[in-house]
């Protein structure tokens, strides 16, 4: 289901992460639910501030820095668990990877297409997951309804960059990936050791994409600040708040929230990046967020 798929895909291969952290006294009193919205704001706020490091940077330049500085945070909080067997080399490799192109498609996707649009065409990835995992009558029509939600998207006022939204389905076919490689990375490792260094190993790849693209942009002390910030939006607060929020609800209602992304993408573009978007397109959010929730509630728990 949605639910778990979304967590494991992005957020639930780091188990105990920030159990070092005292994040839990922190915002022990806020509700669950609270958590789970700011984790969703938190990373589509992330995606907003990235595309401020694009004319810098580039697209590829703005993934470097992302995946060193996460990478970095990682590594340190891991560094006691980066032991891993033989067998798993490969999957922290594929991993790493998969992270890597992930992340570069979708900030080439957000660079060309509005913030929400991108957001709910590469949500089709997990969606897609959560669908191929069920066997119910009613799964053929929340993939009609997510299919029909992202035609209405399409439905501009002026020419539609479709290079963007090709790059957002790459980046949806990689999230649903990145969502079975996480599962397979967490039967070959223990802890976060494994995910700190596929981390790394993408930020390794992306280094020198990044230097080619921006040079010696990346160096600037404003930019470094920036792709810092991108990396605490994107990974380190949304990793943290939501990892406390489904220790407090039921992961099938972490799914529902989780479902809102697409609209809170659009929100988080309409109110940073000044993307408007008409009312057909609004329509196709609210269809591929009904689908999701649809397919999250009535799919079989795993």
């Amino acid at each position: 289901m949605v639910a778990i798929e979304i967590g494991e895909g992005r957020k639930v291969a780091l188990p105990q992460l920030f159990s070092r952290i005292s994040l839990r006294q922190g915002v022990g009193g806020v509700p669950p639910t609270a958590l789970v919205l700011a984790g969703i704001v938190s990373v589509q706020l992330g995606a907003a501030l990235a595309t401020r490091l694009f004319a810098a940077t580039g697209p590829a330049g703005a993934v470097s820095l992302r995946l060193f500085f996460a990478g970095a945070v990682l590594l340190v909080f891991w560094r006691s668990a980066l032991r891993i067997p033989r067998r798993a080399v490969p999957v922290v490799l594929a991993y790493g990877a998969v992270l890597a192109v992930m992340n570069v498609a979708f900030y080439e996707a957000i660079d060309r297409i509005p913030l929400g649009m991108a957001v709910t065409i590469e949500f089709l990835g997990p969606l897609a997951v959560a669908l191929a995992g069920s066997r119910r009558w009613i799964d053929p029509a929340w993939a009609v309804l997510a299919g029909g939600g992202v035609l209405l998207l399409t439905q501009t006022d002026g020419d539609v960059a479709w290079t963007g939204v090709v790059l957002a389905l790459v980046a949806a076919a990689l999230w649903a990936s990145y969502i079975l490689l996480s599962a397979k990375l967490g039967e070959t490792t223990s802890g976060g050791g494994g995910l700190a260094l596929a981390m790394a190993f993408g930020g390794l790849l992306m280094a020198p994409v990044g230097i080619i693209s921006a040079g010696t942009a990346l160096l600037q002390p404003s930019v470094l600040a920036a792709g810092f910030g991108v990396a605490l939006l994107s990974s380190v607060l949304p990793y943290s708040v939501e990892l406390e929020a489904l220790r407090r609800i039921p992961p099938r209602v972490f799914g529902v929230l989780m479902s809102l992304e697409p609209a809170v993408g659009a929100l988080a573009g309409l109110a940073v990046l000044s993307q408007a978007m008409n009312l057909p397109q609004w329509a196709g959010i609210a269809c591929v967020v009904a689908a999701s929730i649809g397919a999250t509630r009535t799919s079989r728990a795993r």
